[in-house]
């Protein structure tokens, strides 16, 4: 049998596990989810090579 000291550790260190994965899948989310809005830009128009300026 397992003593009650060894049950209570390994639940305080799942539960900093958990909440720590939780806290990295939230960030990602926010990081997705602030891209994806400035994803609806448009893109900004080529230079024309007609237009560039001289170069050495």
């Amino acid at each position: 049998m397992t003593k009650k000291s060894e049950k209570s550790s390994w639940a305080g260190t799942a539960a900093i596990a958990g909440a720590a994965i939780g806290s990295a899948a939230l960030a990602a989310a926010l990081l997705y989810a602030s891209r994806r809005k400035d994803g609806d830009k448009p893109a900004p128009a080529p230079i024309n090579p007609e237009n560039a300026p001289e170069t050495d």
